[in-house]
């Protein structure tokens, strides 16, 4: 009995029963679907180019680089010591790092560069993969990639950026852009009163000499430190697009103010202000009274982003919630080997893989050069995956965070960021109800999209006694009246994009995760609830592609 140590000296602390350490991993090597839609949808270099993105992005280090730019946010500095206005955000170094990442190996200007030829499926690519380092700075990365078929409406302009804008390089001074080999792009459309109706917009632009001086206030900023922004503005001849510049032709500071950053519920790597625009220069772009028309070729593009990101998020959870769920021991036996934490696992492994199957088959539309059905789905389907990816995504955070219990919940994991993170896409280039009027529009105004989404329904018919059944449907609500249709649009919306997803995963995935998938979302027994599968489902071939 002498020689038992004293009970205050007892060790305690032993870790037990958990998870090892990450260490590196890749992203692209583990990730069997998008393998597999690379190779479907993608020619041989897409892939090839990706595979240092994939490593990287899954290594220890710029995991780290991740945290470290959530859990440092950028910081306002309005004025120098001397009381001169500077209007500046100091970002975190790790924020910095992940730009080189991206801009260092041209993901920003890929799909222009390789136009027609597989460029808009390398940038989904790797947005899918960078988001999986941090969602927040793909923010100014898709700004950046998707200026450039807006600034081809006027050829003056395109001349003098373009070449930055696509420069494999990364410059975070802020100088006037002639004096940096590249820029990043920025938007600011939002005004307070108007919010999605942007033809509300206040701010006024008064023509000068060979540009025009901007004055208003602008509710939202996006990545304030780019060297130009994307505008709109009131002219004489309506609502009009424009550039705003961070500097003035001649070096001066442009007068743009930062009233404040946003204290955001999540996307804190990503710096979004309140601005005002006080007499500050800028070039029109497009054609007078048509800005609307000339930033939606922006807005086309970071829609797609938008509905790529929840995609990358879903794959990032599945993977931390999959982690774990394989080490971890509840009741005897490992969390992996549970009946009900499998299905939970797998459907989120249903999700994850379709979405991902939505998000590429579109980029392909958007390389389509003279394919008039490509283009007529490439209309349709980037509302359709931003509406429903997003959706999703909230729900599928909340339940991988919930495999991993109480650790899921705190800051020391990416579920919580994940989480915090999940709305924004949905709310940011349209939320749902516009994504739903948009889709109706599209209906209205293109029939040759519903053509399009028709011919790629129809290509998995007989597939699915389940799919078939909601195609009949689907083809049934279409029909309805235009005021049905209107109080509908949610249901409508949402069914497209399953069906969509559905005639993929029918096509191209194996036939468990394309039968599960056809009987757990569009069947009878379908529920909101993530876990709930047919009995019968084969969770061994579903859970074996998850890594």
């Amino acid at each position: 009995m002498a020689d038992r140590a004293p009970r205050h000296r007892l060790a305690t602390h032993n870790v037990e029963n958990q998870p090892l350490p990450a260490d590196d991993r890749d992203f692209l090597a583990l990730d069997t679907p998008l393998r597999e839609a690379l190779a479907r949808e993608a020619p041989d270099w897409v892939a090839r180019r990706l595979a240092p993105l994939g490593a990287a992005v899954g290594s220890a280090e710029v995991q780290a680089l991740g945290e470290d730019a959530n859990r440092y946010p950028p910081q306002l500095r309005l004025f120098d010591r001397h009381g001169r206005r500077l209007d500046e955000v100091r970002y975190h170094p790790a924020y910095h790092q992940l730009m080189h990442l991206a801009f260092d190996h041209g993901w920003h200007g890929v799909a222009w560069e390789e136009e027609h030829r597989g460029g808009h499926q390398a940038h989904i690519a790797a947005m899918y993969l960078l988001t999986q380092a941090e969602p927040g700075f793909c923010c100014p990365l898709t700004m950046t990639h998707a200026a450039l078929p807006a600034l081809r409406r006027e050829p003056r302009i395109y001349d003098e950026w373009s070449a930055r804008l696509l420069a494999w390089d990364y410059d975070e001074r802020a100088v006037p852009a002639w004096e940096k080999p590249a820029v990043t792009f920025g938007m600011a459309m939002t005004e307070k009163q108007g919010g999605s109706d942007v033809r509300a917009n206040a701010t006024q632009a008064v023509a000068v000499g060979e540009g025009f001086l901007l004055t208003g206030h602008k509710w939202f900023c996006s990545a304030p430190m780019s060297d130009a922004f994307l505008t709109l503005a009131q002219t004489d001849d309506g609502l009009g697009c424009f550039l705003v510049p961070r500097f003035t032709p001649d070096g001066e500071r442009n007068a743009i103010e930062l009233q404040r950053l946003k204290d955001k519920c999540g996307n804190r790597a990503n710096a979004s202000a309140e601005i005002e625009y006080r007499g500050a220069f800028a070039e029109a772009v497009g054609e007078p009274g048509r800005g609307i028309a000339t930033i939606l070729e922006m807005v086309q593009q970071t829609r797609l982003d938008a509905a790529t990101a929840p995609a990358g998020m879903m794959r990032q959870a599945l993977l931390e919630a999959w982690s774990h769920v394989s080490e971890r021991q509840a009741f005897g036996r490992r969390l992996s080997d549970q009946p009900l934490m499998r299905r939970v696992i797998a459907d989120l492994a249903l999700e994850t893989e379709a979405s991902l199957a939505l998000v590429m088959r579109t980029a392909r539309t958007f390389d389509a050069a003279d394919d008039e059905r490509e283009r007529a789905l490439a209309r349709l389907a980037p509302a359709l995956g931003k509406y429903w990816h997003n959706k999703r995504g909230p729900g599928f955070m909340a339940e991988a965070m919930e495999c991993l219990g109480g650790i899921g919940y705190v800051e020391e994991t990416p579920l919580a960021r994940l989480y915090r993170e999940a709305p924004v896409n949905s709310i940011w280039e349209g939320s749902g109800n516009v994504m739903c009027l948009d889709v109706l529009r599209v209906l209205e105004r293109h029939p040759e999209s519903v053509v399009a989404l028709r011919d790629e329904l129809n290509a998995a018919r007989g597939g699915s006694p389940d799919y078939d059944t909601a195609v009949e449907r689907l083809e049934q609500a279409l029909g309805q009246p235009t005021e049905t249709l209107q109080a509908n649009a949610r249901w409508l919306t949402q069914r497209m994009a399953q069906c969509l997803q559905a005639s993929l995963l029918l096509r191209h995935a194996p036939h468990a995760i394309a039968e599960t998938f056809c009987r757990s979302r569009l069947g009878d027994g379908a529920s909101p609830v993530y876990g709930v599968l047919p009995p019968d489902a084969p969770l061994e071939a579903i859970l074996a592609r998850i890594a």
